[in-house]
């Protein structure tokens, strides 16, 4: 099932004017976005952006309008969270997924105060929520994503072990390696030797 989740934030000016995120859960085909998309303009609420992990638009928004959308998106499979715990949850892996994604140079020294300045919430709080609700921790999250994106870059583009450490901003390449081994149980060596030979592991996220 596509999930989304979207958080709706009104200003007074004239009229109601709202801005709709939606927050993508699981990866979609480019046909899920394009209905996405194809729904909110025949609605009148055309997509400003399509950014990694949401979906933000901008509408003068009617109870009719809002209601007539959750129900389309309902019916062809797709949750809307309106509830702000799950929201926040939604916020903190798409901001995690932008780090890990991301750019070379999208640079995160301390994952906490990154999370806690972004979302203007405290960690404490964020974390405790995200172990509740998904029964892992961001830090696990995190070092899980982490690790797909090293799997990828060592197949898919054939880096070495050491620009890959640099490109994912290890301290070393013995902490890339120990890492990789204690989330997979297997070093990235022997993780290719596997995939090469057919025998592809499972993800770890």
């Amino acid at each position: 099932m596509i999930t989304f989740g979207f958080s709706v934030i009104y200003k007074r000016v004239r009229a109601t004017i709202v801005i709709l995120k939606f927050f993508i859960k699981n990866i979609v085909s480019l046909r899920s976005l394009m209905f996405v998309r194809s729904e909110l303009d025949r609605l009148g609420m055309h997509s400003i952006s399509i950014e990694p992990g949401e979906i933000n638009t901008v509408a003068e928004l009617s109870a009719l309008q809002y209601d007539t959308l959750r129900l389309l998106l309902k019916e062809a499979g797709i949750e809307l969270f309106e509830n702000k715990k799950d929201i926040l949850i939604q916020k903190i892996k798409s901001i995690i997924l932008e780090i890990v994604y991301g750019s070379e140079e999208y640079r995160v020294y301390n994952l906490s105060t990154h999370l806690a300045e972004k979302l203007e919430r405290d960690y404490t709080y964020m974390s405790n929520l995200f172990s509740e609700k998904e029964r892992t921790t961001i830090e696990k999250f995190y070092i899980c994503h982490k690790i797909e994106r090293v799997k990828e870059l060592l197949i898919y583009e054939e880096m070495t072990l050491t620009e890959i450490a640099y490109r994912m901003h290890y301290s070393s390449l013995a902490h890339l390696s120990n890492q990789f081994k204690k989330v997979t149980g297997l070093t990235p060596s022997q993780f290719k030797n596997q995939h090469e030979n057919g025998n592809i592991p499972p993800e770890d996220c």
